[in-house]
């Protein structure tokens, strides 16, 4: 299921002791506290609940709810992409299907090839593992990896023959073909809808900031969080396909909101603030002033468009720490619940494999969330079993109601989520064959106490150490693109398009390196962390994002009270 992410950005920590090693920390305050909801909620819930619906119907008009999990696997896709513009949505969803497919169908052949449980839970943590490692890779986002492992960890564990597997996978791509449209299908609504608001979230966040004037209370971490609401914006204007004129206007928004980050003092809050609201409506892209500069400020993302980009496998090997995690935590999962003689090892092994996150901190925080979500969960199915056990129609109806329910609430914090989540889960495996209510909650339980418990030890007992490098190698790109800006800004004429394609790169590396740094300072047993030199290098950087702002002429240096006006520097 969906969840919003945690912000990585936060205000930078004090500098480390001498001693090299952070003393585990496990906090519990604000675990649990609830944020704000995902302006598009409702686009997942909605869009969830319309592509599981007429598969199941239809399997239960048919007398064949046995099947339905295998539409399930299918239909649960349209719970991905809604973040993207339609361009590259297309080609993510077709991605999630297809992999859906391929975890799905190694899970029936494997199934049907063995019935050696401690073999079956190895293929599946090593499946986990593999769909962490390429999910966080691709950069997914919510959900990432934990539907498409409980799709296909579950099915390790359904009685299977060769001949079978054809049609059950005919099945799952067919709902999956239907989850794809239904996911593309408000792009004949509102084409545009997905850079709209992804630039809409910019300028609240940048205006967030301005109204801070740069140097009040939590200006550092509001700096963080509009840079990454920036960057995030021109990632989707730059993955929309063709350039057309909506989305060249949307782009001189996001320049905008940059200028807000480079002269906050000098911005007008509301006026980003209704910029914002406008694109959030139905209405024409708001106008801003067409200048010379203005034309000039969009060569450098012509640029960017049509330079190589990283390919995804390159961000695979940092990721190793991860995957063994994963890998080590679901397979001992696993094999705990099979030692307790429960006989769905997999709840244990998808309760690991949602656990892990980018740090070991962030780990243990949805470790408690797993936990409670899970146990106040099966405490609502014992409540809605009844219910659900009276026929077909209300089995099916209760599942549309908690999918939708699920979508809506993980938003705010993972562990409501999941209070839907759970009894789902429990409700999916009575579409074969109605069971005892009272083992089912028993074993999920067990179940989920074991995973957390067992997956967050594999994460302690895996160390990252790795991460303090990738803070040296994140130090040394912004370094360089800075260095790179300073040049052009000492030059007497440089060119625009070079000068704002080196603005865009030098953001791009301030984002991953505060991300980096966040990540890196979440983690245990490892070396000090260079957080003076991490602190010194952002705000050298910023400076010079400033100066190339000023030299593109998007913003007229602010008057000193002297009659003056403070030129840039880089």
């Amino acid at each position: 299921m969906s969840s919003a992410p945690p912000s990585p950005h936060r205000t930078p920590a004090p500098a480390p002791t001498p001693t090299g090693r952070a003393a585990p920390r496990l906090p519990l305050t604000g675990v649990l506290r609830l944020g704000r909801p995902s302006d598009i909620w409702f686009k997942p819930a909605l869009s969830v609940v319309v592509s599981v619906a007429p598969p199941n119907l239809t399997l239960l008009a048919l007398g064949r709810l046995d099947l339905a999990m295998y539409t399930m696997a299918g239909s649960l896709c349209a719970l991905y992409a809604h973040n993207r513009p339609y361009a590259a949505r297309a080609r993510v969803l077709a991605w999630v299907v297809a992999g859906m497919l391929g975890g799905l169908g190694l899970s029936l052949v494997a199934a049907s090839l063995t019935t050696d449980a401690a073999v079956l839970v190895t293929v599946g943590a090593l499946m986990a593992a593999a769909q962490k490692a390429l999910c966080d890779a691709t950069r997914l986002g919510p959900p990432g990896n934990v539907v498409l492992t409980f799709i296909s960890s579950a099915s390790l564990f359904v009685p299977q023959t060769l001949g079978q597997v054809p049609g059950h996978l005919a099945l799952a791509a067919g709902a999956g073909i239907w989850a794809w449209l239904v996911g593309m299908a408000p792009g004949l609504l509102r084409p545009h809808g997905p850079e709209r608001r992804a630039t809409a979230q910019a300028l609240n966040a940048a205006a967030a900031y301005a109204a801070t004037g740069g140097d009040g209370e939590g200006h550092a971490r509001t700096r963080a969080a509009a840079a990454a609401a920036v960057q995030a914006a021109w990632q989707t204007l730059l993955a929309c396909g063709a350039r057309t004129e909506t989305r060249r206007a949307l782009e001189r928004l996001v320049v905008r909101a940059e200028v807000a980050l480079a002269a906050p003092a000098d911005t007008d809050p509301d006026r980003l603030r209704t910029w914002a609201r406008l694109l959030c409506g139905r209405g024409p892209v708001p106008a801003v002033d067409e200048t010379a500069a203005a034309t000039d400020e969009l060569l450098g993302v012509a640029a960017e468009s049509a330079a190589p980009h990283r390919p995804w496998w390159s961000r695979l090997g940092p990721l190793a720490p991860i995957a063994l995690r994963t890998a080590l935590g679901c397979a001992l999962a696993g094999y705990a619940s099979l030692a307790l003689g429960i006989g769905r090892p997999y709840w244990a092994l998808v309760t690991a494999a949602a656990l892990y996150q980018a740090n070991l901190a962030l780990t243990w925080n949805r470790s408690v969330q797993r936990v409670v979500g899970n146990l106040v969960g099966v405490l609502v199915f014992a409540v809605i079993a009844p219910l659900a056990h009276t026929s077909g129609v209300a089995l099916v109806l209760c599942c549309l109601a908690l999918n939708f329910g699920a979508e809506a609430l993980i938003g705010r914090n993972y562990w409501l989520g999941t209070i839907c989540v759970t009894p789902m889960a429990l409700l999916i495996t009575e579409f074969a064959r109605q069971q005892a209510t009272g083992e089912l909650i028993t074993e999920r339980a067990v179940d989920t106490v074991v995973g957390a418990l067992v997956g967050f030890a594999a994460a302690v007992a895996v160390t990252n150490r790795r991460a303090g490098d990738r803070i040296e190698d994140a130090l040394s790109a912004v370094e360089r693109a800075r260095e790179r800006a300073a040049r052009l800004l000492a030059e007497e004429r440089p060119e625009p398009a070079a000068l704002e394609t080196a603005r865009r790169a030098l953001a791009a590396a301030l984002v991953e390196l505060r991300a980096t740094a966040d990540a890196a300072s979440g983690e245990w047993w490892q070396r000090a962390l260079p957080q003076e030199r991490v602190v010194r290098t952002e705000q050298a950087a910023h400076r010079t994002l400033a100066a190339t702002i000023r030299r593109l002429g998007l913003h007229t240096p602010a008057t000193s009270t002297d009659g003056t006006t403070e030129g840039p520097r880089p």
